[in-house]
């Protein structure tokens, strides 16, 4: 069987590092933040180009306290997307505050940036980025719009750490940025784990506190707080694997390279990649107009494949009804969702996998064509 992810063949490629690491908390007698979520969050800082990061319990936290430390809150609104994880819009919701949705590109599917003006209103605080399946956002026209209109702008990084914008690496370019380290991550934890980071200091210094219930270092509290705090054991564990991340990006990559030169000439639209951008490959998402049978001839064949996401947040029951979206609806995300299967990719895959990918996905095309002719 060949999965769709495999966060344990992740474990066995870092094994003896990642066992040194446990090893190493454990002895260590300090079970809650302490050095080794110091020593990530340097790490992880310098990585992505900033200055600052601040260790929290998991990506959807690190997206609520981004949130609170620019302010957004009741009675706010928050430019985002429906094409995403729902929790994006959860975590906007989270703070009461409410999330506008605007589509998505058709070739990329991120943040249409044209579409932002019609979405804003005199309660706009902020947009909310994301950065899908390893692609980054179209940031340029994105940031224009912020700074002509003194918005706010958080990156959503869950799905891109690697990735990159010009010469930035994402999470560096809005005020704010987020990551999730799930362990089906390209930066992946054995459990959940997040981070925000920016290079602003009173961000940093307010989402630091806030991840505390607001205590400051005396255990003052100046406003109410969360408690979400990275764990020292997943902190080790991603220190650990964080400086074989280009590596395991660049063998991503090259699986993406031999899927789209064997897939070309098949009836599937395959992922566009936005010129001057880094894609840090986290899916490979292609579109057919028989998805669904595709996904059952791959299951028949004992090869894994998944849906990212098989119903846009504006159709999900509990969030449709608290989300604001323009009068013509979402039609580039409507008309993905029927037809978006993402085939396995991660770094340890090897090539006879990938071939028996690639084979299987021919074959299933093959038998529509032998089927039709009959």
């Amino acid at each position: 069987m060949i999965h769709f992810a495999s966060p344990l063949a992740q474990y066995h490629t870092h094994r003896d590092s990642i066992q040194s690491a446990i090893a190493r908390v454990l002895e260590s007698g300090t079970y809650i933040l302490g050095a080794e979520v110091d020593a990530f969050e340097r790490a992880f800082a310098d990585f992505c180009g900033v200055t600052h990061a601040v260790g929290v319990g998991n990506g959807t936290d690190a997206l609520i306290l981004a949130l609170r430390a620019l302010d957004v809150g009741p009675g706010d609104e928050v430019v985002t997307v429906s094409h995403t994880a729902v929790a994006t819009v959860a975590a906007v919701l989270a703070t009461g505050a409410t999330p506008v949705l605007v589509d998505v590109e058709p070739q990329f599917y991120t943040l249409d940036p044209t579409l932002i003006e019609e979405a804003l209103t005199l309660r706009t605080k902020a947009i909310l980025a994301v950065h899908l399946y390893g692609q980054a956002a179209d940031m340029a026209p994105i940031m224009r719009v912020a700074t002509a209109r003194g918005l706010r702008v958080i990156e959503d990084c869950a799905q891109a750490a690697g990735s990159r914008y010009g010469g930035q690496r994402v999470g560096s370019i809005g005020d704010i940025g987020c990551f999730s380290f799930y362990p089906t991550k390209n930066l992946a934890a054995m459990g959940d784990g997040g981070m925000i980071v920016t290079s602003h200091a009173d961000l940093a210094a307010r989402v630091g506190r806030l991840r505390q219930y607001g205590w400051d270092n005396s255990r003052k509290t100046h406003e109410i707080g969360l408690n979400s705090r990275l764990d020292p054991l997943q902190a080790a564990i991603l220190n650990a694997k964080l400086p074989r991340l280009e590596t395991d990006n660049a063998r991503r990559a090259a699986i993406a390279g031999h899927y789209q030169r064997s897939l070309a000439k098949l009836p599937l639209t395959l992922p566009g990649v936005r010129p001057h951008t880094g894609h840090a490959y986290h899916l490979y998402v292609v579109t057919c107009d028989d998805r669904d049978g595709l996904m059952s001839h791959l299951a028949r064949h004992k090869i894994g494949s998944g849906i990212h996401y098989p119903l846009p947040v504006h159709r999900q029951k509990g969030y449709a009804e608290r989300v604001r979206m323009p009068a013509g609806g979402l039609p580039v995300t409507d008309a993905l969702v029927a037809r978006i299967l993402s085939l396995p990719l991660y770094p340890e895959l090897s090539d006879a996998d990938v071939d028996r990918i690639v084979g299987a996905v021919g074959g299933f095309f093959k038998d529509h064509r032998t089927a039709f002719r009959l």
